[in-house]
């Protein structure tokens, strides 16, 4: 599954990891970049430099 890892950037130009959301959209042409930050500064609203990579998380399997 793909997932975006965010991360904000501090005075000191140090970065930190605040949040990882997968992507849910099906339609492919949906995903850009642009769509990306937008989405994770709705999720997750903090000030400052945001930016995000791009990870493939294991699924998890289902319950019985």
């Amino acid at each position: 599954m793909i997932a975006y890892e965010f991360y904000w950037t501090d005075k000191r130009e140090e970065s930190h990891f605040f949040a990882r959301l997968p992507e849910r959209r099906k339609n492919p042409e949906r995903i850009t970049e642009e769509s990306i930050m937008k989405w994770g500064k709705v999720v997750i609203p903090i000030s400052g430099i945001i930016h995000f990579i791009q990870v493939e998380v294991p699924e998890v399997p289902e319950k019985y």
